[in-house]
């Protein structure tokens, strides 16, 4: 017999001299009311989290200030709330169960959270707080405010050895968008190791559910995993829809001041580039789900295969969208995994992937391959191949833009010119009016030296090795090898599309790579408890 996921201390004076009225007035103690509020809260956070991924592609990639302002007052109540759990765990004597705390050799919450994880959590929670500290502090201490309608920098006192802006309201924006990611993302690593309510009615049986011996994927991953595959496969089909039709309007509905041709477009997206960028981050995640389920013996049944169809749109989607990097880029994680899968040496103890079931996901990946590339190949590489002749000229443009802004990261190399503001300051750097002005660099890696400075690259880097190295630790959520595999071939892939693009200026984007962090800054080593079924 386990403990009960939520323990409550009991009321004091509500069983005291028997009385009612003491009874009465222990219902309103404050542990009752933390664990009640705490139960309020986690549900609460679980809702708008898989509300902010559902709206988040669908509102024209949050590219619109609209759209951005909505993602961050979410992003602000989840952190509230993610407050008031804390507070209720540290004052309220509420101590739910999670999955940071579960022991795959009982089955049981009895094991403690290791150190290295609490202390790596520390450690990106402090970087985390850095990076939005480099934020506000070059908004406070701005060099100068930029007014657009006159191009002119009105410049002001600031103190020189601390980070510093040279377009305040941009980094002002930029701090409020990142405050409310941050919110976001712990948010969603702290919901993800809670229980289910399905969950918490087995802790009372003597032998643990599936769910509870570490067989499958806790509840709320999978709620999380599907909420993502099914809405991008349904994002997919409608950008597909909208590209067969002809329109130039997103959604059928809204013509974009910039690429107004419906060839640069794609789905909600104004740049097709964007739409690939946003789905190379999700179908490898599709996959690797996919995976997992059959390593649990979870994928038997006829909805799992539409998982599986769902990755395999989603994965022609670059193709059909006639990204010339997003294509290529599809095409190598779609290697990639492949290779990884049928490498792999299969895994003792685990009945789908025995004898002769073992030849079965060889036959569904081949076949999941077939398709992606045939809906591809069908509906995009008309259009695409023209465009992959042409990609060497592409670049040789691009690299004229990287050229101009070097010198930017030259001369402001600790504290960079400001979060937001490469394109006010590269103006001051083009070579005449005639020059070509963009709004990004094309190259998020040269933009974030050149706003970031070296100081917040590093803080950058490290939050990225830190969740890497989390896969190495103990504890958590264990031994779903593929889809921490397939997690980090999205992540792997992004950042090369970062090399020649500007994935992490998009918000849909960002949220999306940040919530795959979340997943493995939870998911632990794979052990051989885990192969055996015991995760």
């Amino acid at each position: 017999m386990v403990s009960e996921p939520l323990q409550i201390p009991e009321a004091d004076g509500a069983r005291s001299r028997g009385g009612r009225r003491n009874a009465r007035a222990g219902i309103w103690t404050w542990p009752v009311i933390a664990v009640a509020g705490y139960r309020l809260s986690d549900d609460l956070s679980g809702g708008l989290i898989v509300s902010l991924l559902v709206f988040s592609p669908w509102a024209f990639g949050t590219t619109q200030p609209w759209a951005i302002q909505c993602m961050n007052f979410v992003g602000y109540a989840l952190g509230v709330l993610l407050l008031f759990k804390w507070f209720c765990r540290r004052t309220g004597g509420c101590q739910p169960a999670d999955w940071d705390h579960f022991s795959p050799r009982s089955g049981t919450f009895s094991r403690r959270q290791s150190p290295a994880v609490r202390e790596l959590k520390r450690l990106l929670a402090g970087l985390t707080v850095a990076v939005l500290a480099e934020c506000l502090v070059s908004a406070l201490n701005a060099a100068a405010v930029y007014h657009p309608e006159t191009r002119v920098f009105h410049y002001q006192a600031h103190w020189e050895w601390l980070p510093h802006s040279f377009d305040r309201d941009r980094t002002w924006s930029c701090f409020w968008k990142y405050l409310g990611l941050a919110g976001t993302f712990w948010a969603v690593s702290d919901w993800l190791m809670g229980l289910s309510p399905a969950e918490e009615l087995d802790l009372a049986d003597a032998t643990p559910a599936p769910a509870l011996r570490g067989t499958r994927l806790p509840d709320r991953w999978r709620t999380l995993l599907w909420v993502l595959a099914v809405n991008g496969a349904i994002l997919g089909i409608e950008g597909i829809l909208q590209r067969e039709s002809g329109t130039d309007k997103l959604l059928f509905v809204l013509q974009p001041r910039m690429n107004q041709g419906g060839e640069s477009q794609f789905g909600p997206y104004a740049y097709r580039s964007n739409a690939a960028q946003y789905f190379n981050l999700l179908w490898p995640l599709t996959l690797g789900f996919w995976l997992a389920l059959r390593r649990a013996g979870q994928a038997a049944t006829r909805i799992h295969f539409w998982l599986l169809a769902c990755a395999a749109i989603m994965a022609a989607c670059p193709i059909i969208s006639t990204s010339r990097a997003g294509a290529l880029i599809s095409l190598g994680m779609l290697v990639v995994l492949l290779v990884w899968v049928l490498a792999r040496p299969p895994v003792s103890g685990v009945p789908t992937e025995s004898s002769g079931a073992s030849r079965e996901p060889v036959g569904l990946l081949a076949l999941f391959a077939l398709f992606t590339l045939l809906l591809g190949g069908c509906l995009g590489w008309h259009a695409l191949a023209p465009r992959l002749h042409q990609i060497g000229s592409g670049f040789e443009g691009r690299e004229n833009i990287y050229t101009s802004a070097e010198p930017m990261a030259g001369d402001y190399p600790l504290y960079g010119t400001g979060p937001g503001t490469f394109a006010t300051v590269y103006q001051l750097y083009r070579i005449s009016d005639e020059t070509f002005w963009p709004e990004q660099l094309h190259d998020d890696w040269l933009e974030t030296r050149i706003t970031f400075g070296w100081l917040g690259f590093a803080l950058l880097l490290a939050a990225l090795a830190g969740t890497a190295l989390r896969s190495f630790m103990p504890g958590g959520v264990r031994g779903h090898r593929h889809l921490v595999v397939g997690a980090w071939v999205a992540l792997a892939g992004c950042l090369v599309h970062a090399r020649f693009d500007y994935p992490f200026q998009i918000h849909s984007t960002l949220l999306l790579f940040l919530v795959i962090c979340a997943l493995l800054l939870n998911l632990g080593r794979h052990t051989a408890a885990s192969s055996s079924g015991r995760q």
